[in-house]
């Protein structure tokens, strides 16, 4: 990991007619939750910091490598930018195996065919998925897919790892045993990573909190922190209904 490891920066980024400013400093190690209603902006963060949106303005880095700077127009294409996203639906490829979806990860990061393989096949085993490699994705559960989905994101080897929503396509009986596995890969990750929900319960799995409303910051903290002081009637909602 490059520089201090941090994923830093204070930007915003536009997805439709919703601008969405935000000011980001996660350590490697540490993991932020973008918390929020339905389209406050949570995945259009997610998306700059992949690539997959450009900034309006501001700057972000990862480390001491620049990823985007709107004022100089420079932008880091997405597989450049050694990052690993673990989307909403997985978007694993129904026509490839779970090994070849795993290694493909790595052969996007330039690892050989026979190379990349392996390293699926030990990532596979790390995430209690190594059964499955010769399956395909259509043939798996939705935990099992997850699983999948997380290995492929961390075979690569990326500097920070991004988790859209992973745990809001599962069915409930199944969602706080995978919460806690999702939790031990997290903790495992040596690097800075951000997850995106509106589930107060997946957000416990971050050091630190921030609310995203309509596009704008409204509470920033502790799980703990919004628990005793919601800032706003929808972070109240929540925490009742919680309770």
């Amino acid at each position: 990991m490059n520089g201090d490891g941090c994923l830093a920066g204070t930007f915003t980024a536009r997805r439709g007619d919703l601008d969405v400013t935000i000011d980001l400093d996660v350590a490697p190690g540490r993991t932020l939750a973008l918390f929020g209603p339905n389209g406050a902006g949570k995945s259009t963060v997610l998306a700059a910091i992949a690539g997959l949106v450009p900034l309006e303005r501001g700057r972000l880095r990862l480390g001491d490598r620049v990823l985007a700077d709107a004022a100089t127009g420079r932008s880091l294409a997405p597989e450049a930018r050694h990052v690993g996203v673990v989307f909403q639906d997985y978007l694993l490829f129904a026509h490839l195996t779970v090994r070849d979806n795993v290694a493909f990860a790595a052969r996007m990061a330039g690892a050989s065919r026979r190379a990349s393989r392996e390293a699926a096949d030990r990532w596979l085993e790390r995430v209690g998925a190594g059964g499955l490699a010769a399956r395909h994705p259509l043939a798996l559960s939705g935990g099992q897919q997850q699983r999948v989905a997380v290995a492929r994101a961390l075979a690569a080897e990326p500097d920070a790892l991004l988790l859209d929503e992973p745990l809001s396509a599962l069915d409930v009986e199944v969602r706080a045993d995978l919460r806690r596995e999702l939790a031990d890969h997290v903790r495992g990750f040596a690097g800075p990573t951000v997850l995106v929900t509106h589930s107060l319960a997946d957000a416990a799995l971050a050091d630190e909190v921030v609310v995203l409303e309509a596009g704008a910051v409204t509470q920033r903290g502790t799980l703990d922190d919004l628990r005793r002081a919601p800032a706003t009637p929808y972070v109240e909602r929540l925490v009742h209904a919680a309770a």
